[in-house]
């Protein structure tokens, strides 16, 4: 299997490749060529396997190059403890009899980008091998908040690789500032920008399309990669839990082979739910993919109306993790959905830059609505949802799984479908302690890691270990840059 990128159907390179360069060279997303087919028979000889067998076959089917043994030994490394709290890496909780919640938190950094970030180490050591890459690799990354610690963790100490990590200064949790800022390695930094994710991440996509600071750092020895979900080494690992979970409620009996069911995801940058739609694609059984945003909607309204808006103001809620208005991975599902025409996908990037909206065709709108609906809730509904979910199950959620709780419940209403939904449940409570707080009604003085304890005395929950081990670590990184001077950081830190 080879890859294309959106903007250039015309470049074709292999797994190794892709996962390498990350970005391709035109600025568009690489992605298969086509898609393997998950057929009934091995659908059912998944059922009785462990997370990381599932994890090794389903990556099997996208990375030619990587041999069974190798997957096999990334995905038991990854996904084993004690990296990862639960056996099952990827449980599911049942609230009812047709609602379960996908947690996606128990690795080492208490967010669902463990699942893709344990990993991809791995792919990517293995990849710069493979591509016979001399160079030292520096992973460049954008986060609103989750992405920047797991990313962190999962490279920290890996032989010949550096991260940087860039944040919004003012625009993620107190917990997930503690997480990156106190990271530990000597092949790490961590930046913060004076300004919102999306200049955050715009930064980066400049720095990785600046040919002269490219030609610098390779004179240097150096090349940069990608650890969002631009690259595709990111997202290939997302799909596997949304098989698994659909293995893990068979053999749960709680529904049949074959019988659809949906997923609600909150969402983003895009990537999350657009690897439960390529699941969809290879043949699971999908009803409906319900994207949940918070009050930074654009989402909701180009999967209702097919016009992409960025042109709105930026707002910073207690779903931090969601405060974006250019969704990258977008670009992705626009080169499927319009046949593969990576000039009308360029075209749509390139309004998106000039204007900051596109419209797509009623047929390409029409289509994204076969499988997606879209919705969003409001901050005071995320913390009456918080509220509500712990008051009647005794179950905690974070301030973006309250999101999907929230619209799951009002898109069931309006379309009076009763097909049995998974919640993706994204990130431990612990990490947005004071909104969760706030929601559940507990007043308190106490701020940073001390507000762990409040939670977990007010909930009878307990600390997830690796946030319990941020109390009375040192912050390490300080530094803080505009927007505009991104590059320089970069220089700084490998020139």
């Amino acid at each position: 299997m080879r890859y294309q990128s959106t903007r250039d159907s015309g470049i074709s390179v292999t797994a190794a490749e892709a996962i390498t360069q990350g970005l391709s060279p035109d600025g568009g997303l690489f992605l298969p060529e086509s898609l393997p087919v998950l057929t009934p028979d091995m659908l059912h000889e998944m059922i009785p396997m462990q997370y990381s067998e599932r994890a090794a076959h389903t990556l099997g089917m996208f990375l030619d190059g990587f041999s069974g043994e190798e997957l096999a030994a990334f995905t038991a490394e990854a996904y084993g403890q004690p990296g990862f709290s639960h056996t099952s890496a990827a449980p599911l909780h049942k609230l009812d009899s047709g609602t379960f919640f996908l947690e996606l938190w128990h690795g080492p950094t208490c967010a669902f980008k463990d699942m893709a970030l344990q990993i991809l180490p791995h792919l990517l050591s293995a990849s710069l091998k493979k591509t016979s890459e001399s160079r030292e690799v520096c992973i460049l990354v954008a986060t609103s908040g989750d992405t920047g610690k797991a990313a962190l963790e999962g490279f920290s100490g890996v032989e010949g690789t550096r991260i940087m990590v860039f944040y919004p200064k003012d625009g993620v949790s107190e917990v997930q500032k503690l997480q990156m800022i106190t990271q530990g390695g000597g092949n790490v930094n961590v930046v913060a920008v004076d300004g919102n994710f999306d200049d955050t991440q715009t930064g980066v996509k400049a720095i990785f399309s600046d040919g002269r600071l490219r030609a610098q750092l390779g004179e240097r020895g150096f090349f940069l990669s990608s650890a969002n979900s631009i690259n595709w080494g990111r997202l290939v690992p997302q799909i596997v839990y949304y098989i698994s979970a659909y293995c893990d409620l068979i053999a749960a009996r709680e529904i049949k082979y074959g019988e659809k069911i949906n997923f609600c995801v909150p969402t983003g940058n895009f990537g999350n739910i657009l690897a439960a739609w390529y699941a969809e694609k290879m043949g699971l059984p999908v009803g409906k993919l319900i994207c949940a945003s918070n009050r930074n909607d654009v989402l909701t309204q180009f999967i209702n109306t097919g016009s992409y808006d960025r042109n709105r103001p930026f707002y910073t809620t207690i779903s931090p993790s969601m405060d974006i208005l250019v969704s990258s991975n977008l670009e992705r599902l626009l080169f499927e959905m319009s046949g593969k025409d990576s000039g009308a996908v360029s075209k749509y990037m390139s309004a998106l830059s000039k204007t900051g909206q596109y419209t797509v065709p009623g047929k390409v709108k029409d289509e994204i609505g076969r499988i997606f609906a879209g919705a969003c809730c409001s901050e005071e509904d995320t913390k009456l949802t918080i509220a509500e979910v712990f008051g009647k199950h005794k179950y905690l959620i974070d301030t973006h799984t309250a999101v999907g709780y929230k619209v799951l419940s009002e898109y069931r209403s309006a379309a009076h479908d009763d097909t049995p939904a998974v919640v993706v449940s994204t990130a431990s409570p612990f990490k947005f302690c004071e909104n969760v707080l706030e929601a559940l009604g507990i007043e308190s003085n106490a701020s940073g890691a001390a507000l762990l304890s409040v939670l977990a005395n007010a909930t009878g929950c307990p600390i997830p270990e690796p946030l319990a081990a941020l109390s009375g670590k040192e912050p390490r990184f300080t530094h803080s840059v505009a927007a505009g001077e991104m590059q320089n950081a970069v220089r700084d830190f490998l020139i």
